[in-house]
């Protein structure tokens, strides 16, 4: 029983690539924040296409992926390389997060389905406001991950997480300063992408 318990515990070889965001990732649970920009690189791609698989949707599959990169950033702690790889572990956690979105967005739909057969009828301009809302939505998604890693995270904690800027200056572990100039030039950078949305 023993000899079939240690070899069922054995972890798989770890590619090179995978040995480095390990590292990383630890190195970012140790308060290294530069480290993040690593992850964000190495993981969004597979973290956005596990969201997308599972959602079918490419706006919430933006915020999903948002979503659990911050989620990374902050519980970076609990990351335990002898259980396994960061990747897996981001993934799983992409997963939960992406499958909670469906279950939400099922329940927040049998919702307004009832709600529809109470009034019958939902007035046409509710429609396209929501619609409209959907869409801006994504696009400030799609912009916010076209800015640096340096830009975008603040905002995302700031205007996601609802921290003031002393709260992401100690978050970050930069000066108060550093983060609003960061925070203003994201802000510039987002309004002309959306503006030329």
């Amino acid at each position: 029983m023993s000899h079939r318990a240690t070899e069922g515990h054995r972890p798989p070889e770890r590619s090179a690539a995978d040995r480095r965001v390990d590292g990383l990732l630890v190195q970012v649970a140790q308060g290294d924040q530069t480290s993040f920009a690593g992850v964000y690189d190495a993981l969004v791609v597979p973290v956005m296409g596990m969201a997308s698989r599972i959602l079918r949707d490419e706006a919430q599959a933006e915020e999903v992926t948002q979503d659990v990169m911050i989620e990374v950033w902050r519980t970076a702690a609990r990351f335990r390389p002898e259980r396994g790889a960061a990747k897996s572990w981001v993934l799983t956690l992409a997963h939960r997060r992406a499958v909670e979105r469906v279950r939400s967005v099922q329940a927040s739909t049998d919702r307004e389905r009832r709600a529809a057969q109470l009034h019958h009828q939902t007035p046409f301009d509710e429609v396209v406001e929501a619609v409209e809302e959907r869409e801006q939505r994504a696009r400030v998604y799609r912009c916010l991950a076209g800015l640096g890693n340096m830009q975008r995270l603040p905002l995302v904690l700031a205007y996601y997480q609802g921290l003031t800027y002393a709260e992401v200056a100690e978050a970050l572990s930069t000066p108060p300063g550093t983060v609003k100039t960061r925070m203003r030039t994201g802000l510039q950078k987002l309004r002309a992408c959306l503006g030329s949305g």
